[in-house]
């Protein structure tokens, strides 16, 4: 019989999957090594997101600032399609899980996204500034290959309904703070609104950074790659798809569509025709 033949049933089970994650058996529970236990009542959720995702505790102040950029983006309305979603299919009768899950899966690129394409963006000029460009240069070279690249946007600025979206001034002027006390260095703030001036001024007109953008800039401080600002971008409108899914289940609406009744939508098709063989009278 050979080594692997004669492997039993467990180990062969601890090859199957590996996780430097959790770590369980009857009786104990081990988040990156930390007892469950221990963990309980002395970590904050944005500590815990924080050590799932990066192996270490954070600072007090990490994960405050973690915490701060998660609650600024839990909702947006009814007018966010994610938010319609979860609520529409409430009325449905679906569980909430389903309702959520509904939502959730409309987060992508368009909706959602431009929080990890703003970091990527950031990222970029921050790479050039390593390179020896100053900010300024850094800047205007990567909007030019922005815009010879035809995407017709900056991801993280402008918003289609707030003429200055109010949650990214306050965002930024956070992250200032932060940075006095050392808690991050501040270069993604400056990047933001280094970006922000020169489309000002490329365009005459000023185009304000959004909740994508500020939230990027705080992923980026504290370290997060572009990838895991869609996760956490998820994670905090999931707080929001919640609310309004339970909020819509605790009414008397039945599947409630997009419009109400009275507001069909354009039709653009063939106008009426007679069906081949058929008269007037349906015959």
């Amino acid at each position: 019989m050979s080594d692997a033949e004669k492997k039993t049933g467990r180990e062969r089970g601890e090859e199957w999957w590996q996780t430097d994650i959790i770590e369980m058996r009857p009786g104990v529970i081990r988040l990156r090594g930390y007892e469950i236990q221990e963990l309980i009542g002395r970590v904050s959720f944005p500590a815990m997101i924080w050590l799932m995702l990066r192996g270490e505790l954070p600072s007090e102040e990490q994960a405050a600032l973690l915490g701060i950029a998660l609650g600024a983006a839990v909702d947006h309305g009814p007018q966010a399609p994610s938010i319609a979603i979860a609520r529409m299919a409430a009325t449905c009768g679906v569980g909430i899980n389903s309702a959520m899950a509904s939502a959730i899966n409309v987060l992508g690129d368009v909706h959602g996204g431009a929080g990890e394409q703003a970091l990527a963006f950031y990222g970029d000029i921050a790479a050039a500034q390593d390179a020896g460009s100053p900010l300024a240069d850094a800047v205007s070279a990567r909007l030019d290959r922005l815009f010879a690249e035809d995407k017709g946007y900056v991801p993280g600025f402008g918003h289609r309904f707030h003429p200055v979206d109010p949650r990214a001034p306050r965002l930024l002027e956070v992250t200032r703070d932060f940075a006095v006390r050392g808690v991050v260095n501040g270069r993604f703030a400056d990047i933001a609104e280094a970006v922000e001036a020169e489309m000002a001024r490329r365009k005459g007109k000023k185009i304000p950074l959004n909740i994508d953008g500020a939230t990027a800039v705080i992923y980026g401080e504290l370290g997060f790659p572009p990838p895991l600002t869609r996760g956490l971008f998820v994670l905090s409108r999931s707080v929001g798809i919640l609310a309004h899914a339970w909020e819509q289940s605790q009414q008397s609406d039945r599947n409630k569509g997009p419009l109400p009744r009275e507001w069909l939508w354009a039709y653009t098709g063939t106008p009426q025709r007679a069906f081949p063989g058929v008269d007037e009278e349906g015959r």
